[in-house]
């Protein structure tokens, strides 16, 4: 039988070497300002160091010369130890080098005492990051999955995500309970704040489609700005979205033993009919799906204390 998780490298690391000096102080973190009044948008990539799809398609950015039609756009290369360790043979073990990047972005953590490899990246970062008025943060997923924007659990996330209308899955949801990730960061995570962000899972780590989904969700997250013109130049859209679906994320189901397994093997976005399905064990406590068409989504490989084993949620009725 064939493993539906089974997956092949089909694209390599870029070199980001040249972009190291930047122009903002910070490595790897180059801002380019129009000269124009305007807003400050952030495009993300390598905050795990093994998704690289960003990154390849910020190097076609530069490489492409883009250039923001109005206010500043900063292209960002964040975990940079990480990314350095990638391995094409052995490419799940440079996620992060002591904890993980998206898991801190809170004042409490990032003015702590506590000390990382991934927080002094924070840390550094935080000062241009606290400056960003609009976040695009570029992941890729363990599973072969259909790719999806992460909203946040605000009705802003979700506009934002309805706006750029690509890829054609949004995901309302709160975020993990081991730590803050930077699109829920200060203002993209305050209700009353007009800054905002999204979070895009483009595919699988390492197929070659992920890359394509990473270049199109950004080119329609900048057009939606106005930093780019997609009718003109190098930098159009490839692909003619569908209608977006919202899954919102009820039960997201943190590990709290030693021990989680689950039931059968899932790949993500799986639609399970009937309540009170087995989905798995944590320890000796089993996990159900708490409602009829239960949506699983980004069934974990971490499964250890602390960490999310797997988000279930429900497609959203239009107009609630």
């Amino acid at each position: 039988m064939t493993d539906p998780n089974a997956y092949t490298v089909e694209i390599s690391p870029p070199d980001i070497t040249p972009y190291r000096g930047g122009n903002t102080g910070i490595d790897y973190v180059t801002t380019l300002d129009s000269g124009k009044s305007g807003p400050h948008v952030m495009v993300t990539a390598l905050v795990h160091g093994n998704e690289i799809c960003g990154a390849i398609v910020l190097d076609e950015l530069m490489r492409g010369g883009i250039r923001p039609l109005h206010g500043r756009l900063t292209l960002a290369f964040c975990n940079i130890a990480a990314f350095e360790r990638f391995d094409v043979a052995n490419p799940e073990t440079s996620r992060w080098v002591d904890e993980d990047l998206n898991r801190m972005w809170t004042a409490a953590v990032l003015d702590g005492e506590r000390d990382s490899t991934e927080l002094r990246r924070a840390r550094a970062l935080r000062p241009l990051v606290d400056s960003v008025d609009f976040l695009l943060d570029i992941h890729s997923m363990q599973h072969p999955s259909a790719p999806l924007l992460l909203t946040g659990p605000l009705a802003k996330g979700r506009d934002l995500a309805a706006a750029v209308a690509y890829p054609a899955l949004a995901v309302s949801d709160a975020g993990h309970a081991a730590g803050r990730r930077m699109r829920d960061y200060a203002g993209f995570g305050d209700a009353a704040s007009p800054k905002n962000a999204l979070l895009v899972e483009c595919g699988q780590h390492w197929a070659r489609r992920t890359v394509d989904v990473a270049r199109e969700t950004t080119l329609r997250f900048l057009a939606h700005f106005g930093i780019i013109d997609s009718r003109d130049g190098p930098f159009r859209f490839a692909e003619t979205p569908l209608p977006q679906q919202i899954v919102e994320v009820t039960h997201p189901v943190t590990i709290e033993s030693e021990l989680f397994r689950f039931a059968q093997t899932f790949t993500g976005l799986q639609v399970i009919e009937k309540a009170g399905t087995l989905v798995g064990w944590d320890g000796e406590r089993e996990v159900r799906t708490p409602y009829d068409h239960c949506v699983l989504v980004m069934p974990s490989k971490r499964l250890y204390r602390g960490q999310t084993a797997v988000r279930l949620g429900r497609f959203a009725v239009p107009g609630t």
